[in-house]
């Protein structure tokens, strides 16, 4: 007899599928009626910093260059009061064998499918981490199938997702290309069960703990070129695991000082499972569509408990405009002579800003690069902008409205980083935790994970409980 394939039936099956195309019991690491055991997760379903050094240096990941952005510092203190700019680097991930930094994820789930004895892995995605999969599936002979939300209900695609799906076929991948909706995670479900591939997902311990070597890298590569940690790392943020695994990274590099920033674009007003509002984005990940919800529920991703935790090591978040970002990657072309795609640039151009603010003697290194192309660069982006209809001019971002206009600015003084109010974050998680499992009181293990996770102390999370109106035991 065969299995119901219907969506609800599917749905309905989420959690078991996934178990059995991850390999983890995620319920052994429950602990609360909120909570679950996030350090022994790690620990004991990933791998050891050396192990995972070892499985990427064997399929060349890592170890990229940490560049100095002379240019850009120099023309950050001509606009910076006296006494200010800080010294920018960035981390060229660009030089994966994929472009970007999704290697680092990628090159430990695949490495884990293989010892597992799985024929192929399976990816939701329609950013750079598809490639990274299809990439490190070729390397180890795994088939690899990249499920991605390519178009409107016109069949009109982003120009960025079109040129990461050719990227994933050109790696030797089988794409699935969907409209925007639900049917994503319901085709991906159907895929993972219909194939018994392994799920290599973005927000599993295997993923996340790929990128810890970045962090570790910085930390290293800093105290090489300039004899000290730097000051502040920042990552641009979508799910959460670069902003999770670069932090992890730089804590067992002992950069415990270091401070970790987080910067999206921001696509306020625009829904992204919206058929109306896909195309009326330049930005693809990286933005607030994700950064937000993300932050604040990241057990909506395709795993039961994500190891992708960005509020437990934030230290700001910032928000730049679409048309910064722009500036500042044509900027990083001509004034560099580095041409890189916008998901890294998005975090750049909040360095560019916050350096401002920073002393001569710091340091702030933007956490990574990623390779451009055809349908990433940004002139395709700004074509595809105008087609769709949106206004392209010079003026003051503070102007810009996603999905109306783009608003270049007049004058690289004008960049700003605009912070995000990350009380306000941690109390919509907190709300989130205790609606999402309809539970009406806490236990004191209970709170101590909720501190742990928003990077607060028992105070802050009782103060919201009673808020709440939910009672402590």
């Amino acid at each position: 007899m065969s299995k119901d394939m219907s969506y609800q039936a599917v749905m309905a099956r989420k959690n078991e599928i996934m178990k059995r195309a991850v390999g983890i019991d995620y319920s052994v690491f429950e602990t609360g009626r909120i909570s679950f055991d996030y350090e022994r997760m790690m620990r004991e379903t990933g791998y050891s910093l050396q192990e995972i050094q070892n499985i990427q240096s064997s399929v060349g990941v890592g170890n990229t260059p940490l560049i100095e952005l002379k240019n850009l510092t120099k023309l950050v203190r001509k606009l910076a009061p006296k006494g200010k700019g800080a010294r920018i680097f960035i981390k060229d991930e660009a030089c994966n064998p994929s472009g970007s930094f999704k290697d680092r994820r990628a090159s430990v789930s695949v490495y884990h499918a293989e010892k597992l004895g799985f024929k192929g892995v399976v990816a939701a995605t329609s950013g750079n981490y598809g490639a990274a999969v299809a990439s490190q599936a070729a390397m180890r002979n795994l088939k690899a199938i990249i499920v991605q939300e390519c178009y409107d209900s016109r069949k009109i695609g982003q120009p960025e997702i079109l040129e990461k799906q050719r990227k994933c076929e050109c790696l030797g991948a089988e794409t699935i290309q969907l409209s925007v909706g639900p049917e994503l995670f319901y085709m991906f479900l159907r895929v993972l069960e219909e194939t018994g591939y392994f799920n290599a997902s973005l927000y599993s311990p295997f993923g996340i703990a790929g990128v810890e070597t970045l962090g570790y890298e910085i930390a290293m590569q800093c105290r090489e070129k300039i004899g000290k940690d730097p000051d502040v790392v920042i990552a641009t943020h979508a799910g959460g695991g670069n902003v999770t695994g670069t932090a992890r990274g730089l804590r067992k590099a002992g950069a415990l000082d270091t401070k970790v920033y987080g910067a999206s674009v921001d696509l306020s007003g625009l829904h992204m499972a919206s058929d109306h509002d896909f195309n009326r984005k330049s930005f693809t990940t990286g933005h607030t569509g994700f950064g937000i919800p993300f932050a604040t529920w990241p057990d909506r991703s395709d795993v039961p408990r994500s190891a992708a935790r960005p509020l437990r090591y934030l230290d700001r978040y910032f928000t730049v405009k679409q048309g910064e970002v722009f500036y500042i990657t044509e900027a990083l072309a001509q004034l560099e002579g580095i041409e890189r795609g916008p998901a890294g640039n998005t975090s750049l151009t909040a360095a560019f800003a916050l350096a401002m603010e920073m002393d001569e003697d710091q340091v702030i290194v933007v956490q990574e690069t990623e390779y451009t192309g055809v349908g990433k660069h940004h002139l395709s982006q700004l074509s595809f902008a105008r087609k769709n209809g949106i206004d392209i001019r010079f003026g003051n971002p503070d102007e810009e409205v996603a999905g109306k206009n783009i608003i270049l600015p007049e004058h690289p003084g004008l960049i700003k980083a605009r912070e995000v109010d990350l009380n306000k974050l941690r109390r919509s998680y907190i709300k989130n935790c205790i609606e999402i499992n309809k539970v009406e009181s806490l236990t004191k293990e209970d709170i101590e994970f909720l501190a742990q996770d928003t990077k607060t102390d028992d105070d802050f999370v009782i103060e919201a409980l009673k808020e709440l109106g939910v009672k402590i035991e």
